[in-house]
C-alpha cells in the first residue's frame, strides 16, 4: 500500500514537474519581500466613527484624519513602483533599523498609542471639562547602532542619574549638560521588576551629545466624562493624532466648529497641543483631495511642501498650516 502511494506521488512529479517548478516560482515572484517599501496615495477616516465621547455633541460637518497607504517591497510593487507617479519606492533602512516592514508597523502602532493619549490630554486641557493625569510611562521603543547601553527595548525609564525624565526632550535637555564618554544611571522597570541601567554619551554626526535611545511617552489619566478612541489593528502611527484632538474637542463643546465643512488633517500632537511635523504630507494631501474635502490642516513644517503639492496639481482644497490645537480651533470659530 505505501509502495503503490508513493509510486503515485512519483509518477505525479515526473509528469507535473514543469508546472509545479512554474508556480513556485510565480509564487516567489509575487510574494517574495525585498528591503523596500512603497508608499501610495492615502485615504481619509471621518473621526466620528472613531472618537466615543459621553454626552456628545453632534456635527454638522465632519473631521477626518488622513493617512498614507504603504506596501511591502514585492516584486509586482516594485514595478509598479516605477510606473505609477505616486507610488514611491523607500529603502527600509530609512524607516527602521531592524530592515523589517512589521517592525515599521510596530512600531507605529506605539506612537499611536502615544498619539491617542496626547490627542485626549490636549482637546482636555482647552475644554470646559477636567483631565488628572495620575501617571507618565516613558517605554523604550529604539536603540541606535552608536549606543553604549545595556537598555532594552520595553525598558519603561523611571530616571535618569536620579533625575525624573518626562519626555524625549528633557532627556535631551539633560544629555547636553553633561560631556562626551559621561556614563549616566538609568533605572528602568521591565516585567514589573525593577533594574539599574547604564549608558555612555557619544557624539553624533552633528556633534549633538546622545546615548543613542528613543522613548514614546503615554499616560494614564482620569477624565470628567469618559471619552475613548478606536483604531483598528492595521493602523498605526501618530500623525492622526491633532486631527483626533479636532474631533474630540469639537465633541465636547457646543458650538461645532465644523460648520458643515469637509475638513482633513494630518499632524502629530503633544500633549501641549503643539502640532508637530509629519512625514508623507504628499500622499495625504492627495487622498483629502480625492474625497474633495474643504480644507487640509498641515504642520507649519509641512506647509510648503503641501503648497507645492496644491500649486503643481491644480488642487482646489484650501491649504491652512497650523501650530498648535488652539490655533486651528480658532481658525474654524472664524471661518
Amino acid at each position: 500500500m505505501i509502495n503503490k502511494l508513493y509510486e503515485n506521488i512519483k509518477s505525479f512529479f515526473k509528469e507535473n514537474y514543469k508546472f509545479l517548478l512554474f508556480l513556485i516560482c510565480l509564487i516567489l515572484f509575487l510574494t517574495y519581500e525585498f528591503p523596500y517599501i512603497i508608499y501610495k496615495t492615502g485615504g481619509t477616516i471621518p473621526l466620528s466613527e472613531r472618537v466615543e465621547v459621553e454626552k456628545k455633541y453632534e456635527e454638522e460637518g465632519t473631521l477626518s484624519m488622513s493617512y498614507v497607504t504603504a506596501s511591502k517591497g514585492t516584486i509586482p510593487f516594485i514595478l509598479l513602483s516605477f510606473v505609477l507617479p505616486d507610488w514611491d519606492l523607500v529603502p527600509l533602512s530609512d524607516v527602521t533599523t531592524s530592515g523589517s516592514y512589521d517592525n515599521v508597523i510596530e512600531v507605529g502602532r506605539e506612537y499611536m498609542d502615544e498619539g491617542i493619549d496626547n490627542a485626549i490630554i490636549s482637546a482636555f486641557k482647552l475644554s470646559s471639562y477636567k483631565i488628572d493625569i495620575t501617571k507618565t510611562i516613558n517605554k523604550v521603543i529604539y536603540l541606535s547602532e552608536e549606543a553604549k547601553t545595556n537598555i532594552k527595548i520595553g525598558d519603561e525609564i523611571i530616571s535618569v542619574n536620579d533625575r525624573n525624565i518626562g519626555s524625549i526632550t528633557e532627556l535631551q535637555e539633560y544629555i547636553n549638560t553633561l560631556k562626551e564618554n559621561d556614563k549616566v544611571s538609568i533605572k528602568v522597570l521591565n516585567d514589573g521588576k525593577s533594574y539599574e541601567r547604564e549608558a555612555t554619551i557619544y557624539k553624533a554626526e552633528d556633534d549633538t551629545l546622545k546615548i543613542g535611545i528613543a522613548f514614546h511617552t503615554t499616560y494614564e489619566y482620569k477624565t470628567e466624562i469618559p471619552v475613548s478612541v478606536k483604531m483598528k489593528n492595521s493602523e498605526s502611527g501618530s500623525s492622526g493624532s491633532f486631527m483626533m484632538s479636532l474631533a474630540i474637542y469639537n465633541a465636547l463643546t457646543e458650538e461645532d466648529i465644523t460648520k458643515g465643512l469637509d475638513i482633513v488633517g494630518t499632524g502629530s500632537i503633544t500633549s501641549d497641543g503643539v502640532i508637530e511635523e509629519i512625514g508623507g504630507v504628499k500622499y495625504k494631501i492627495l487622498g483629502a483631495e480625492k474625497r474633495h474635502a474643504d480644507i487640509f490642516f498641515c504642520p507649519e513644517e509641512n506647509y510648503e511642501e503641501a503648497k507645492k503639492v496644491k500649486d503643481e496639481r491644480h488642487l482646489k482644497i484650501d491649504v491652512v498650516k497650523v501650530h498648535t490645537l488652539e490655533e486651528a480651533i480658532n481658525y474654524l470659530k472664524n471661518k
